[in-house]
């Protein structure tokens, strides 16, 4: 048995074997973050390995190798993640006092696979993968237009004395267009504010076709998690790409934890309290936190709840026990949902 660490980074990985024992096999590796990963690396544990088979341990940076731990797994292997925090713990045990380095933590996180064999496995499925894919194209569309947006109603208040309403609907766009054109300013001027204009139109029509598509992908992969008040075809997208497969986690808490709408218990003067969680993931946070304010306009039961907790935990104290109330409803739908695919595929393998 062989179990691979990878310390993964933005332009480098350092990766560092070890055997069953926790014996490094050979001198750490440190290989480009490029298209050819995936490929240097299963020809270097082939070498290494021969026919043992491998397990390979990446510290929880999906940002920097969500792409290795898909190619990986598709060229068969195992694929499991370490939390940084655990890899730092073993990098305690296992290293020199106060020494770090990339082949130290690579190490760290080989060790802490190997002596925690029930680490989250890498999961795939490419339904999910295409969404993924859309679901972060569509953020940096909106981010480049929200820029555009604010810099336009800034040049346009400074040389027409006029702030435009909302420029992502056609209303606004066509009535400061209008504006601009009947206007008597230099040439110049009108010539940059209607490139803007242009720019800004060209990202509503790619940011419009992108949740259609969007909703075509989503609609018959969460049709559970779509009946839920507040939970809109792009919300659900971010959800199915941020989690992927719902069954890793093993129940709704693990999840409310990683969504960061779990409370932490805090203890001062023998008295128990519980404090907002900030960490988690920023993005699911933030899905979870607009659905809270959709319920808490429109869904009558989330009203009742918000209603029960005010007095004595405050608004926003009544909110977070909402989300994490939804992140229950959130858990159930999905797993729903993926029964659902599990049947499909397996009436499609019937049917084959």
């Amino acid at each position: 048995m062989v179990t691979v660490g990878i310390d993964p980074h933005k332009h480098v990985h350092v990766v560092v074997a070890l055997d069953a024992a926790g014996r490094r096999l050979t001198r750490p590796l440190t290989v480009k973050n490029d298209a050819a990963l995936t490929g240097v690396l299963l020809g270097w544990i082939r070498t290494i390995a021969d026919e043992a088979p491998v397990t390979w341990a990446i510290e929880d940076g999906r940002g920097f190798a969500r792409r290795l731990a898909d190619g990986l797994l598709l060229a068969g292997h195992e694929v499991v993640w370490v939390p940084t925090r655990l890899m730092a713990a073993h990098r305690k045990l296992h290293a020199a006092t106060g020494s770090k380095s990339d082949p130290i933590d690579a190490a760290a996180v080989a060790h802490a696979a190997i002596a925690t064999p029930d680490l989250e496995r890498h999961r795939i499925d490419e339904r999910v993968r295409e969404l993924r894919v859309l679901v972060d194209l569509r953020t940096d569309l909106v981010r480049r237009r929200t820029m555009v947006i604010n810099q336009t109603k800034a040049y346009t208040h400074l040389w027409l004395d006029h702030t435009p309403g909302d420029l992502t609907r056609r209303r606004g766009m066509t009535s400061l267009t209008a504006l601009v054109d009947s206007t008597d300013t230099s040439a110049h001027v009108r010539r940059v504010l209607l490139e803007m204009l242009t720019e800004v139109d060209d990202l509503n029509r790619r940011v419009f076709g992108l949740e259609a598509t969007i909703r075509e992908l989503v609609t018959p992969l969460a049709p559970a998690l779509l009946e839920i008040t507040g939970i809109s075809h792009v919300s659900a997208a971010v959800l199915l790409a941020e989690i992927g497969d719902i069954t890793r986690f093993s129940r709704s808490a693990k999840l409310a934890r990683y969504t960061g709408t779990a409370p932490i218990p805090i203890y001062s003067s023998d008295k128990e309290r519980y404090r907002l969680h900030r960490g988690g993931n920023r993005r699911l946070n933030s899905v979870i936190y607009t659905t809270s304010i959709v319920q808490q306009r429109c869904h009558p039961g989330a009203r009742a709840l918000l209603a029960r907790h005010e007095s004595t935990k405050g608004a926003r104290g009544a909110r977070r026990i909402l989300k994490r109330h939804l992140i229950d409803v959130i858990y159930r739908a999905m797993s729903q949902d993926r029964a659902s695919w599990q049947h499909d595929i397996a009436q499609h393998q019937l049917a084959s």
